[in-house]
């Protein structure tokens, strides 16, 4: 997604891509759930229509505009970025669910939060710390980035209000509200003039990269992860958002961008914290359980 967004941004704003992204997704969602599950699939059937609305738009929209325009200001490193700023959600997911619980993160989970934003610093920084601090723009794009990828965490992890409704319901019903508020939000800037109005000559040069994005990472990536995280529970799911920064570098390199060795000791060292919290998140949880069962 990222290495493909790179290009597209060059041509094209990240709102008026947003939307024409989910146009082709969300009717794709649309067909599938009527066509499997009816058209009383479309009823709120106890749920709260005002709440997907506002996580569909918080999922789609805050994802979509916050990071996309961090990884444009970002620049030729965008791409990067904003691959391993994506591999923070699941120590994101744990300060929301503190948060949520009100209970404070466990000791040691605080401890590899840290390590995991120290890689992150690694992978913006490329190990010059120093150099950061002469470049306010990359505040800004960090910023950006860190903010969507919670948007996309509290969109996960809220998914379990709805347990009326299967993963396909829940992706499409969010997907279709957050599109009102995507196209409103893109209709209001070209309005105002604040991006322009793409002209023929970019759409045609985007279509590549709208055929990837809708069709591919909108309609079966968001679905599988919807889908994914109802099975495996948002904790364990967001896990695998490690697998973003190694193909994005993987990919990057291809194009002749390839990561430092700094910044691939960055991306290993936020691995290792999310894998090494997952763990001991694991067998934290196991201990009244074995507690009981010596009783």
């Amino acid at each position: 997604m990222f290495p493909v967004m790179s290009s597209a941004l060059t041509r094209i704003d990240p709102f008026t891509f947003t939307s024409l992204r989910y146009l082709t997704a969300g009717m794709a969602f649309l067909v599938l759930l009527v066509s499997t599950e009816g058209r009383s699939a479309l009823h709120a059937d106890g749920q709260s229509m005002l709440l997907a609305w506002f996580l569909g738009t918080v999922g789609f929209a805050g994802f979509g505009f916050l990071v996309f325009l961090g990884q444009q200001i970002a620049g030729r490193d965008g791409a990067l970025t904003a691959s391993i700023m994506m591999a923070t959600q699941p120590m994101l997911g744990l300060v929301v669910n503190s948060i949520g619980r009100r209970v404070l993160p466990p000791r040691f989970s605080l401890l590899f939060i840290l390590l995991s934003f120290c890689g992150v610093i690694l992978v913006v920084t490329k190990g010059d710390i120093a150099g950061l601090l002469g470049e306010p723009q990359s505040y800004a794009a960090n910023v950006l980035i860190v903010l969507g990828a919670l948007c996309w965490v509290i969109y996960t992890f809220s998914a379990s209000f709805f347990t009326r409704w299967s993963a396909l319901k829940y992706t499409t019903i969010t997907t279709g509200l957050g599109l009102l508020s995507i196209v409103s939000i893109n209709g209001v800037l070209l309005a105002r003039h604040v991006i322009p109005v793409p002209g023929k000559a970019d759409l045609l040069a985007i279509l590549p990269h709208l055929l990837y994005m809708g069709p591919v990472a909108g309609f079966v990536g968001i679905l599988c992860w919807n889908l994914g995280n109802r099975i495996l529970t948002p904790l364990n799911g967001v896990l695998f958002m490690d697998v973003v920064p190694i193909t994005t570098f993987l990919v990057s390199a291809m194009e002749g961008i390839v990561p430092t060795d700094m910044q691939i000791a960055g991306a290993c060292m936020t691995g290792a914290a999310l894998v090494l919290n997952n763990i001991y998140l694991r067998q934290r949880a196991r201990r009244p359980v074995r507690a009981a069962s010596d009783l």
